[in-house]
């Protein structure tokens, strides 16, 4: 017998592969996520959280291999340090090499990616055999959802799907560090 979360997990799946927006819980924060092919789904997704095309998006992934297409020329090193990084809070910027669309990137020669320890995220990206847009659910400059009430304050009707569950240990959205300078865009 199918439990309710996995019944949940598989609508939410769904939802993804019919270029719906779905909100799941992450490490921190609830989360709004989509296919990250999908150009009208990533669209409506950046108009619910009225955040510009230009900033770019988190992809997020069960493991480090989900990547290997964005990660395959990178040096040795930068992979050992991605590698010793997750699964786990610490997002990255890498370059992308123009192998991610520009409704992904924004105005960035890099992307954000991130392994996540997240048993949801994880069970969605294994769902998908690959990454997929994760961003705060919130309207952009307002605070991101910590319970499940918020997201449907926030977005009601307006989602195709939630996939219920717990948020993680984190007591803040993940660290965003730049791979070639180190250099910390957004503090843990």
């Amino acid at each position: 017998m199918q439990s309710v979360q996995d019944f949940r997990l598989r609508q939410g799946l769904s939802c993804i592969h019919a270029g719906g927006v779905i909100a799941y819980p992450t490490e921190a924060v609830w989360g709004l996520g989509c296919d990250l092919w999908n150009q009208t789904a990533v669209t409506r997704l950046l108009a619910l959280k009225a955040r510009p095309v230009e900033k770019g998006l988190i992809l997020v992934a069960a493991q480090m291999s989900q990547f290997d297409w964005l990660l395959h020329d990178l040096p040795a090193a930068d992979l050992a340090r991605l590698g010793a990084s997750w699964p786990g809070p610490v997002t990255w910027l890498i370059p992308h090499y123009d192998r991610v669309p520009d409704w992904i990137c924004g105005e960035h020669g890099t992307v954000a990616i991130r392994v996540s320890a997240h048993s949801t995220v994880k069970a969605l990206c294994n769902g998908l055999e690959g990454p997929l847009v994760s961003t705060s659910a919130n309207v952009a400059g307002s605070q991101p959802a910590r319970h499940l009430f918020q997201v449907v304050k926030h977005f009601g009707l307006r989602l195709d799907g939630v996939v219920p569950g717990v948020l993680g240990d984190s007591a803040n959205p993940s660290v965003i560090r730049d791979l070639a300078s180190d250099r910390i865009f957004r503090p843990g």
